[in-house]
């Protein structure tokens, strides 16, 4: 009997993409790239490693029909936040706003048309590289680039970059891929905040959210990236981030995963110079059928470097999760110190979740650890709260949520918690989230402060 879901060839044809290369005006280079990417597609596997091919949980994949070259009319857009750069992916293309004064202070913003129009030069200073696709999400992600910018903040600048970037699906059959180079000076300071919604318009099948963020940071430079991962319930995402660490550098990962039918994340980070430090902090939500993938890998090749990973899901229902991580020391890594967290908890008997931590060390000076666990909520626990006067289906709740909070405790951002707590209510509660047309969705001005554990991430002032 032949299966019920399409092959990936009748996903997105070969026309398709030549069709797209051309709206988009592909430099030769690049058109060669994206053909390139598109024969990837049709031959790799969605897992190409063999030892987790059992843990993916991505069946009933299904993109017939995406519709990557097609434009439409922009969802509501929020006006941007006071002294903030603001970049917004949406059906009519890339809307990027950078305020008057960081231009003059040397800020430099270009959208994908912009990157473009310098031709091969400067495809080849946005794109790294060796960047082949591995998979094939990933090569497909990279056949569909529409969406994208690239950002560059000078050394030593005073004072410290909010960036609010927003993706927003609004129409059916919809091919979002959007890929960010981020680049940060010595001694600069940066707050991008990455947010993923749709509306509530029928998405007509399955649609595409993938995301592909790039970043290096100079000497003494900190960046914190706080993604909201909430598209509509057949969204299929991939979540790409990469980053390379000057010396005393800083870097702060943390990903909501709270929507979406089947999403990957890939966060690879390589700590290079002396001293620096990097916080990989992500929580998911999964509800129905839902399944997240999500992979962490640290690399270890700078002395005296930091680095942690604290990975926790929740699951109900027929969720899936996995966790993998992978801390690398290198050789010459001396005086290394890694931790590597995975845990998960399983509110129903059709949830599930695979947690893999792994550990390679090839440098005899250092300290790695790991811990990982897969369990139910605690009945003790619940008896406790029950004798308290809370009902079981409130008492679960409190532990769940109580759970995830100890990764959102340690992100060094102010009220996260309360920030984010209305969509995980939403959701806990059954309910999608959308993108409400006032806007009241977007992420407001931030404060990014120390935490017990790491009082050094203060920034001098607000970010809005």
């Amino acid at each position: 009997m032949a299966s019920a879901v399409a092959r990936p060839s009748e996903w997105v044809s070969s026309r398709e993409v030549r069709e797209l290369s051309v709206s988009v005006g592909d430099p030769a280079s690049f058109a060669h790239r994206r053909e390139d990417a598109y024969e990837r597609f049709l031959k790799l596997p969605l897992e190409p490693n063999p030892l987790y091919r059992g843990y993916g949980y991505f069946t009933n994949v299904d993109l017939s029909g995406l519709q990557a070259a097609r434009t439409g009319a922009a969802p509501f857009r929020p006006r941007p936040l006071e002294g903030a750069v603001q970049v917004v992916h949406d059906a009519a293309g890339t809307h990027a706003h950078l305020p008057g004064e960081l231009e003059e202070s040397g800020v430099r913003l270009q959208t994908l048309p912009q990157i473009w129009a310098g031709g091969d030069a400067a495809v080849a200073s946005f794109l790294p590289a060796h960047d082949e696709p591995e998979d094939r999400l990933s090569a497909l992600s990279a056949a569909l680039l529409n969406r994208g910018y690239r950002l560059e903040v000078p050394d030593g600048l005073p004072v410290p970059i909010r960036v609010q970037d927003l993706t927003i699906l609004s129409t059916p059959h919809e091919g979002l891929s959007v890929r960010r180079s981020i680049r940060v000076g010595r001694e600069a300071q940066v707050l991008l905040t990455e947010e993923t919604y749709s509306t509530a318009a029928d998405p007509g099948g399955q649609r595409l959210a993938s995301s592909n963020t790039d970043v290096t940071l100079g000497e003494r430079a900190k960046c914190l990236v706080l993604t909201v991962h909430a598209p509509d319930l057949r969204a299929v995402s991939l979540q790409q981030r990469a980053a390379t660490l000057g010396p005393a550098a800083r870097l702060g990962w943390f990903w909501g995963g709270l929507g979406g039918f089947r999403s990957k994340t890939r966060n690879a980070t390589t700590l290079a110079g002396t001293g620096s430090v990097v916080d990989d902090l992500q929580i998911f939500y999964g509800s129905r059928d839902q399944s997240f993938d999500s992979s962490v890998h640290l690399t270890h090749s700078g002395t005296d470097t930091h680095g942690q990973s604290i990975t926790r899901g929740v699951f109900t229902d027929q969720a899936r999760g996995m966790s993998r991580g992978l801390v690398r020391i290198e050789h010459e890594a001396r005086r290394t110190l890694s931790f590597i967290s995975e845990h998960a908890m399983l509110l129903s008997k059709g949830a599930r979740s695979d947690t893999i931590p792994i550990l390679e060390i090839l440098c005899r000076d250092v300290k790695a650890t790991h811990s990982t666990s897969v369990h139910p909520v605690d009945p003790e626990q619940v008896f406790y709260l029950e004798s308290r006067g809370f009902e079981e289906p409130q008492s679960i709740r409190m532990i769940g949520e109580g759970f995830l909070s100890y990764v959102l405790d340690r992100a060094p951002v102010t009220g996260l918690r309360d920030l984010l707590y209305p969509l995980l209510e939403a959701r806990w509660n059954g309910a999608d989230v959308y993108w409400d047309p006032d806007g009241r969705r977007a992420l407001p001005q931030l404060g990014v402060t120390g935490t017990e554990g790491s009082p050094e991430w203060r920034f001098d002032a607000k970010l809005r």
